[in-house]
């Protein structure tokens, strides 16, 4: 085959050089990494767990020899179930349609609640996110959808969606991370938020009407309470205060029936005593008692011969007074 010339050889060294510098260039492209402040590398070896790598920039073996996993470590993240955002902002907007399975589930009392949650996590420890379980997210979304059945289906519908929705969202957050320890999947939930509970849209006019009836009664309930409260107190007082008025009554009476037999027991006494000087002082202070509630006065002896009539005597008297 003889020498090439001398523009042929010229040409092969360029082309040799071309692909040494591209050979370089993704050497040092698949070699020099930048790992962000939240995150953390792990770096795979031949498809074996090597090292982790810090923050920063980091070199490793270049043409897949070894391979980087970036995972944010320091980075809150969420997944949301029954919708999903859109647009994040001032005025954020969901998408709910594709997702109704996610979020439709039955209730202890066999009615149906469409509960929509946010599980917020971490990532705490990223060889175990990476080699312990399969698809370390897509398993938690399944995880939680399985926790969070399992206790709305422990419940009445009306415990759903009223007075038990915090103790729903902590019992959940309790039971999944005690299922993500049990896996050891590396992942540390930080909160579970029940975003909105609703009963379907095709019954909620239905329930609205129920929960209308209910809250009415419970209405009808704190009003006949009220009154009941207002009412009996002061019936009770009211029988109190007469119970108190014939107590004194009876007290009043009582005395006045034992002051009257002490006063006869001491004119009896006296009677004993001075019969005649009593019995004239008896007749006196009666007539004394009587004569000013008369009228016009006669008075005649006993024979009825001598009349003396005393017209003046209630002057008199006023006039004396």
């Amino acid at each position: 085959m003889g020498d090439l010339p001398p523009e042929l050889k010229m040409m092969k060294q360029h082309v040799l050089k071309i692909v040494l510098g591209l050979v370089l260039l993704a050497g040092l492209w698949t070699s020099v990494h930048t790992i962000a402040p939240e995150e953390e590398g792990v770096v795979v070896t031949l498809g074996k767990y090597n090292r982790t790598l810090l923050p920063g920039l980091n070199f490793i073996l270049p043409f897949g020899i070894e391979t980087i996993y970036k995972i944010p470590v320091q980075r809150q993240l969420k997944q949301e179930f029954g919708f999903r955002t859109v647009q994040a902002g001032q005025r954020t907007t969901y998408s709910k349609s594709p997702y109704m399975d996610e979020s439709i589930m039955l209730t202890g009392d066999l009615n149906i609640a469409d509960v929509e949650w946010v599980v917020q996590y971490r990532i705490v420890d990223s060889y175990r996110f990476l080699f312990r379980v399969r698809n370390a997210e897509e398993t938690l979304r399944v995880m939680s959808e399985s926790v969070m059945r399992k206790i709305v289906g422990d419940r009445t519908v009306n415990e759903v969606l009223t007075v038990g929705r915090q103790e729903i969202a902590t019992r959940a957050e309790e039971l999944l991370q005690a299922m993500s320890d049990e896996y050891e999947n590396g992942i540390r939930i930080d909160q579970i938020v029940l975003q909105d509970v609703n009963p379907p849209d095709p019954v909620k006019p239905s329930f609205n009407e129920v929960n209308q009836a209910q809250q009415q009664r419970e209405t009808l309930i704190n009003q006949a309470e009220a009154e009941y409260n207002r009412e009996v107190p002061r019936a009770r007082g009211e029988a109190r205060e007469m119970i108190e008025l014939a107590e004194a009554y009876a007290l009043n009476r009582v005395n006045d029936a034992i002051g009257d037999a002490a006063r006869f027991n001491s004119i009896y006494t006296e009677y004993i005593l001075a019969p005649e000087v009593t019995r004239q002082r008896l007749y006196l202070e009666t007539m004394e008692r009587v004569l000013p509630t008369m009228g016009s006065k006669i008075i005649v002896d006993e024979r009825g011969n001598n009349v003396l009539p005393l017209l003046n005597l209630e002057q008199t008297r006023r006039g004396a007074n």
